[in-house]
């Protein structure tokens, strides 16, 4: 009530905010006449008059209403688009390091250009992140005429390209990629032996486009870069076998909201006599028990055709939100290897992380972030949170005059779907565009083949080809057009309505099934009623659709028996709508307390990776690595004095040859202290040892050569930072999965985590120490030490490509069969089933991919 009289009295955030910025659109209006006026020449040479104001000490918000006066009047002459006056207040939101939340069809696309251009006049980058490669092609190739017109690079960061043609794009003013892209390259380049090789530059400003798909969807999901361990496969089989034929709530719970299955005592008992061991929870076999668990969850929690499907002896994994399949991707923690033993495809070997990071935590890495969405004031609390974003509602240029009427639940699946063929034949009579849109590649199939059933011509999309897959939905607003949708399928694309639809009513978004969330359900009806369109929306649901079945059908199924309501009778109430709203609200909270956990344990590592990532750019740049090497040498020297001084043995002495072994183990020197020695003070006996292994250190140095000596250093350091960076990596992993159990005695497991991970990264560093200076004291003969360190670090560096090659050529593969199912598919059409087989395989076509 409080905040509903503040509102009153003071308006909104929101309105606030937009209020103040209308000054600056009316200074960007006011010098419209002035830059209308100019040549092209004298147009383009307000870049270098801008860049020289900013190099006088001006700042880029002193520039902003002239820049983005230049930038409109560019796109007038080369795209022959002049931006609204809304489209200003969205670049000057972008600009502020905010969101600016557009409805479909507004043109973000044109809007990303004003503070790009501005931020990019720094000389320090500009970065606009999309979803795919295409749009990053499209947007790149589209927009980038303004910034060519004045004097601006642009560059294109998409998948293939090598390291040299990347730099080169990172390397612009202005570079258009994906979020896969941008987060792998940061990942490969801190594997690096040479900042040459580095291909991108300190992160400076970017906008991501469809930032709630970017920021909230893909999460939960990390970049890994991975590579092959040695453990045999066997025991995938061997736990298979043990969970096939367990019975639901007797052999175990299944909890569908998380995901997750557990065993009960009668199961673990079950289990345990399969696998022929005694206790399942003995320490030896927690490695067993986690892949039983996980054997359990790919059974009982995954399904095919909706999480993954099955291509070409492989287990590929469906984009939940997108319903994308994304070759190339594994699930982790050996659930990948359950799923593949499930379907009886080729297992591959566990994989061992050699770098990884969130989303959240890379995007958080730019000194200003800004994004840009239809659909993100339903997730601003979490926008705001995690990456202190706010969220800016931008009010459309004309008025949204789309009619979305309210959702149709019917009691059953069936009757829901015979009730949406029979609305798509209606529309379809009238010649009205219908996009349907489905939750899953399964219902998307389904549908097809109700409506061809019907003799109804549609389009499917699955969201396989990007390119393919905007052209059909650019389309979808055409006359007698029906095309089914997965979730996001063609995304960044406006449909168009064709000529006399906007008299008919325009585009209709028919819903098959709410989403958890309620952005992706506005995301679906976002796609009509742009730019003042007429259009329609209508969700259609059923008591056995996932989200009314697991959060809440319950209530209301009894609510419609007591309406003593039909099957094939639909109800249309505000209490089953807002029941509905509820059970989403839950789904988007759970999803949230996901996201934020994983996070925080994320944030771990994010300050280890940092320092790690730190420490390896420190050593390449050579500027301190000797000065590092003498820290290292005096600190592990100090040590082993204070630790011998420290722990004297049962007499009371100090074993003077365990103290001799200690240090020549450390140094490869030979000290020969005798007790004498140990009359000294410590503080004396401490710089004693230290100047005598500074002393030798000073020699190898003249018998190698200083810029020898550095090389060495440099290579040595950045193996053990590496290999024991992977192990480290490793050891975290398996600390996650174990400090779950603390749970269970009444502690904080993330607390743990945070003080067992602390403990275990100042070990690990402290062993990069330890085996850095131990093994520059070995080195004898500098030519030839030198030269196996170098090529060791050489031979380090091709594994890593050849894993980089390993990763890319499977994605390309993922591409390539998925383009050649689609030209089978294609030309089996006119082929008989005793015909040879379109693949050109040899065989019938009934005997191959007729099948």
């Amino acid at each position: 009530m409080i905040n509903f009289i503040g509102k009153k009295i003071f308006g909104s955030r929101n309105a606030r905010v937009l209020k103040r910025m209308q000054p600056l659109v009316d200074q960007i209006n006011a010098f419209e006449p002035g830059v209308r006026a100019l040549s092209d020449a004298l147009l383009q040479a307000k870049t270098s008059y801008f860049k020289e104001l900013l190099s006088k000490g001006k700042t880029v918000n002193d520039i902003l209403p002239e820049a983005f006066a230049v930038v409109r009047e560019a796109s007038c002459r080369t795209l022959k688009m002049r931006h609204f006056d809304v489209q200003l207040l969205g670049g000057i939101v972008l600009h502020e390091g905010k969101i600016a939340e557009m409805k479909t069809g507004e043109g973000k696309t044109l809007v990303a250009t004003l503070p790009i251009y501005l931020n990019a006049l720094t000389g320090q980058g500009a970065h606009v992140v999309t979803v795919n490669d295409y749009l990053a092609k499209r947007d790149a190739n589209w927009m980038g005429e303004i910034y060519k017109f004045l004097g601006l690079s642009v560059g294109i960061i998409v998948h293939g390209l090598n390291d040299t043609e990347r730099k080169a794009a990172y390397s612009c003013d202005v570079t258009y990629g994906t979020n896969n892209e941008f987060g792998f390259d940061y990942l490969r380049d801190n594997m690096k032996f040479s900042l040459l090789n580095y291909t991108q530059r300190d992160f400076h400003f970017a906008i991501v486009d469809e930032v709630d798909s970017i920021l909230i969807d893909e999460a939960r999901t990390p970049l890994i870069i991975s590579g092959p361990t040695d453990e045999t496969t066997d025991k995938y089989y061997r736990v298979n076998t043990a969970v096939i034929g367990l019975k639901k709530d007797v052999d175990y719970t299944l909890e569908e909201k998380s995901k997750s299955a557990n065993l009960t005592e009668e199961g673990m008992s079950n289990v345990e006599k399969r696998l022929g061991v005694e206790n399942l929870y003995a320490p030896e076999n927690m490695e067993l028990l986690h892949h039983v668990h996980q054997a359990l969850k790919a059974h009982m929690c995954f399904k095919k055709d909706v999480d993954y499907v099955v291509q070409e002896d492989e287990v590929i994994i469906v984009d939940e939100f997108t319903g994308r399949l994304m070759p190339g991707r594994r699930y982790s923690d050996s659930l990948h290897q359950a799923l593949e033993t499930k379907e009886n495809v080729t297992i591959e070997k566990e994989n061992q992380t050699l770098a990884t990071i969130t989303f959240q935590n890379f995007f958080r890495m730019y000194k200003k972030l800004a994004g840009m969405t239809g659909t993100a004031d339903t997730e601003a609390e979490e926008f705001q949170k995690i990456y202190n974003l706010e969220v800016i509602v931008i009010p459309p240029n004309k008025q949204m005059i789309r009619k979305d009427y309210p959702d149709l639940i019917y009691k059953t699946a069936r009757e829901k779907f015979k009730a949406v063929v029979n609305e798509i034949k209606e529309l379809n009579k009238e010649s009205r565009p219908v996009l349907v849109g489905t939750i899953s590649i399964e219902k998307s199939e389904l549908l097809s083949k109700l409506l061809t059933r019907e003799g109804i011509k549609h389009h499917v999309l699955n969201a396989k080809q990007h390119e393919k897959e905007a052209e059909i939905v650019a389309q979808a607003g055409q006359p007698y057009a029906v095309t089914i949708s997965t979730n996001m399928a063609g995304r960044g694309t406006d449909i168009v309505l064709g000529e006399g639809i906007a008299a008919k009513g325009g585009l209709h978004i028919l819903g098959t099934e709410r989403h958890e969330s309620r952005r992706i359900d506005n995301q679906l009806r976002g796609r009509a009623g742009r730019q003042g369109d007429m259009g329609s929306s209508r969700f259609y649901l059923s008591l056995e659709d996932d989200l009314l079945r697991i959060f809440g059908s319950e209530r209301i199924a009894n609510f419609m028996n007591r309406l003593g309501m039909e099957d094939d009778i639909p109800i249309e109430h505000s209490f089953i709508s807002k029941a509905i709203e509820n059970a989403q609200r839950k789904v988007e909270g759970h999803n949230f307390d996901i996201r934020k956990h994983l996070l925080k344990y994320d944030d771990v590592m994010s300050k280890q990776r940092q320092i790690i990532y730190g420490k390896r750019r420190e050593v390449l740049e050579g500027l301190t690595i000797k000065e590092n090497t003498r820290e290292w040498i005096e600190e592990l020297a100090s040590d082993i004095v204070s630790f011998n001084l420290d722990n004297p043995n049962e007499e009371g002495r100090i074993d003077i040859k365990n103290f001799n072994e200690a240090l020549f183990g450390a140094f490869t020197i030979h000290f020969d202290f005798t007790e004498n020695v140990l009359e000294k003070e410590s503080s004396e006996l401490i710089d004693l040892v230290k100047n005598r292994i500074l002393k030798v250190y000073e020699e190898k140095e003249g018998l190698i050569g200083d810029a020898q000596l550095r090389r060495i250093e440099r290579i040595v350091t950045l193996q053990n930072i590496d290999n024991l960076w992977k192990d480290h990596l490793l050891s975290m992993d398996h600390l996650k999965d174990a400090v779950g159990l603390y749970g269970y005695a009444q502690k904080d497991p993330l607390l743990i985590y945070q003080k067992e991970g602390f403990d275990m990264f100042s070990a690990m560093f402290y062993r990069i120490k330890e085996n850095t200076i131990e093994q520059l004291f070995k080195i004898q003969i500098a030519k030839q030490e030198e030269s196996d360190a170098a090529k060791m670090a050489e031979a380090r560096e091709e594994e890593v490509k050849r894993e980089y090659a390993k990763r890319e050529a499977k994605l390309q593969l993922g591409r390539a069969v998925e383009k050649k199912r689609e030209t089978i598919k294609r030309d089996s059409e006119k082929v008989g089933r005793n015909d040879p087989c379109p693949c050109g395989s040899g065989k019938k076509y009934k005997r191959c991919h007729g099948k």
